[in-house]
């Protein structure tokens, strides 16, 4: 991962940075079987957030929902996953009205990627990830300053599809399913207005309240959709709100979720891969914020305690006993400026996290 550059548009300038070698010392005979086995997982998860990086680096223009869709299936028939493409009209019919809603002023069609790895009997996990292409925010628009940036508002979507085909190819104990909405949100003619009321799958109302507050909107109908396709665990990777950079910055996401134990599992899946969470708490006092008059609850409410609404509005389409986490990884999945191990751009973050927690049902022989 320290070696790994985007340098895909350059014809010039390029860096040639290459490892030609690694030697791993043990004086150990019974240790190497372990080393071994530690090393092919760290190529893999390597390769995978790598995949990623690449992904979230590419240009609007080469990366719309479009492409994304088939990059998602592309991966998926590489590691001979099922795979499934919902188009608008299947989302019509089954009243996804948050991807509707967002894609509206677009003229890049949205997609719902879903890849199956169906490998063991344990409980279903879905990975969900946000794939907003490119962000204007809509009729709500963002300030010119920083909006090329929107690009990487799809770098949930990312390593969702990074770490499914590394789970694919190194198995795993318990069936995994990932559901990548991907769309544009753009200010077009047709584009949704602020003060519209919508319905999304589970049948829950809507009060659109600011257009720029898109990727919760996307996620309910995707972590509805997860939950009828069987999957009782479920943690979304989400660049979701700018608050969580003013609160966490970029070393580490925000995490929320409605299950004790799992929240703690996906932040120790994330502490194991040097991917730092910090929790936020989904109290009752905030819930007020989301309050719709005239809907079952709106798409946001200000600017206090922003990324925790985003949870809130995020619980009300987790139904029938599901697990979940929220992470918010706005701050960490693009970094300004270069590290000593890790590129300007796309860090892969989520990728490592997903891995390992989908790693530790094999090791542990969890259910």
């Amino acid at each position: 991962m320290g070696l790994h550059e985007f340098d895909t548009h350059k014809t010039k300038d390029k860096k040639q940075s290459v490892l030609e070698e690694v030697v791993v010392a043990e004086t150990e005979a019974g240790k190497m079987a372990g080393i071994e086995r530690g090393l092919e997982r760290g190529m893999k998860g390597a390769a995978a957030a790598n995949l990623a990086r690449d992904l979230v680096n590419e240009p609007p223009n080469e990366m719309t929902p479009v492409v994304l869709a088939e990059k998602a299936k592309t991966e998926a028939e590489r590691y001979g996953m099922g795979v499934e493409i919902l188009e608008r009209e299947q989302m019509e019919a089954l009243g996804m009205g948050g991807m509707l809603s967002v894609s509206r002023g677009s003229a890049q069609a949205p997609k719902l990627v879903v890849m199956r790895y169906e490998g063991g009997k344990g409980r279903k996990v879905a990975l969900v990830g946000k794939g907003v292409t490119f962000d204007s925010g809509g009729v709500s628009l963002k300030p010119a300053t920083g909006m090329e940036d929107m690009k990487t508002d799809m770098a949930g979507a990312a390593a969702v599809i990074g770490a499914m085909g590394a789970i694919c190819e190194s198995g795993g104990a318990a069936p995994v399913v990932g559901v990548i909405p991907a769309v544009e949100n753009m200010p077009g003619g047709n584009a949704s207005k602020v003060g519209d009321v919508i319905r999304c799958l589970n049948g829950k109302t809507v009060e659109i309240t600011n257009t720029d507050a898109e990727g919760r909107l996307i996620l309910a109908d995707a972590m509805v959709y997860a939950a009828k396709l069987g999957a009782t665990r479920m943690v979304d990777f989400a660049t979701l709100t700018g608050g969580c950079v003013v609160a966490l910055g970029n070393a580490a996401s925000g995490i929320m979720g409605n299950e004790r134990g799992w929240v703690e599992r996906v932040m120790g899946a994330g502490a194991e891969a040097g991917e730092k969470m910090w929790e936020l708490p989904l109290l009752a006092e905030y819930e007020e914020l989301m309050e719709s008059a005239i809907a079952d609850i709106k798409n946001a409410g200000g600017r206090e305690a922003s990324p925790i609404q985003g949870g809130i509005f995020l619980r009300e389409f987790v139904e029938g006993g599901v697990e979940w986490a929220h992470v918010d990884i706005a701050g960490t999945a693009v970094l300004s400026k270069d590290r000593p191990y890790q590129a300007k751009g796309a860090t892969g973050v989520g990728v490592r996290t997903m891995l390992n927690l989908i790693w530790s049902e094999t090791s542990q022989g969890r259910e």
